[in-house]
């Protein structure tokens, strides 16, 4: 399918690995111009070399900022101030009890989590209504609905991400820049991956026990029963980045392998 993503230009927070990575390299492989940003350069420049070595048609640059902090948005949009697509994808987790959460985690997680994607949308929503075309989504996940006792923290921030981005559509009524959030399932991600591999070497398992009694144990509702891979996220978004998505508007779409069980 021509997801007809030739000549847009999409910037990919959090992108030098796991989702993110996956998001841009199928954008990119469609033909869009994705922008890869990581916090430091050395991250960066791997990833724009994986994504040479993947034989994308669009093209790609690099932003090395931390999107988890207002100046670094200013320099985001300093330096590309004009998207057609924004992926808010960056994103913080860690299991911690709730009576050891302290206040400054709450905030550290509000402001990377959250935050960033406000900043970055607040800058580049008010262009793509000028030009009457644009795709913002934010990465969310099933955490968002079954707020996770391990990472309440965590799911605080995921069901924020809904609302800021029902709300943010509710203004764009009438035009062609749609707003979505996507509620993510457990994925293997670089950091669900480091998080898995040192259970098991805690634990004595492999990878594979540890991944079995995560889901009869942690996510029982799970349909999929594995993790999900990051390029089954990138495909799922990538259409909803394209034009053939227009009438995708305003929604919260589960891409979580069947953990949440309503069916609304």
């Amino acid at each position: 399918m021509n997801l007809q993503l030739q000549g847009k230009r999409a910037l990919i927070t959090g992108s030098t690995a796991g989702i993110g990575y996956a998001i841009a390299e199928t954008l990119a492989l469609e033909g869009a111009s994705v922008i890869i940003n990581g916090r430091t350069e050395e991250r960066v420049d791997k990833a724009l070399a994986e994504l040479k070595r993947s034989g994308s048609r669009g093209s790609a640059q690099g932003l090395a900022a931390d999107l988890g902090t207002a100046e670094g948005v200013r320099q985001a949009t300093e330096q590309f101030p004009d998207v057609d697509i924004l992926v808010n994808n960056l994103g913080i987790f860690e299991p911690k009890a709730f009576e050891e959460i302290p206040d400054a985690d709450w905030l550290r997680f509000f402001e990377v989590n959250v935050m960033s994607g406000v900043r970055l949308s607040r800058h580049h929503l008010p262009r793509m209504k000028q030009r009457n075309w644009g795709r913002i989504i934010f990465i969310s996940s099933e955490s968002a609905v079954q707020i996770p006792a391990e990472m309440i923290h965590y799911g605080m921030t995921k069901t924020a991400q809904l609302a800021i981005a029902r709300g943010m559509a509710e203004t764009t009524a009438g035009s062609n820049v749609t707003v979505n959030s996507v509620l993510v399932g457990p994925t293997a991600s670089e950091g669900v991956i480091g998080f898995v591999d040192q259970l098991a070497a805690q634990q004595k398992k492999d990878r594979g026990s540890i991944e079995k009694d995560f889901f009869q144990n942690m996510r029982p509702t799970s349909l999929l029963k594995r993790l999900i891979e990051p390029k089954e996220i990138g495909a799922f978004v990538a259409f909803l980045c394209s034009p053939l998505a227009s009438a995708t508007h305003g929604a919260a779409l589960r891409a979580d392998g069947g953990v949440v069980r309503s069916i609304l």
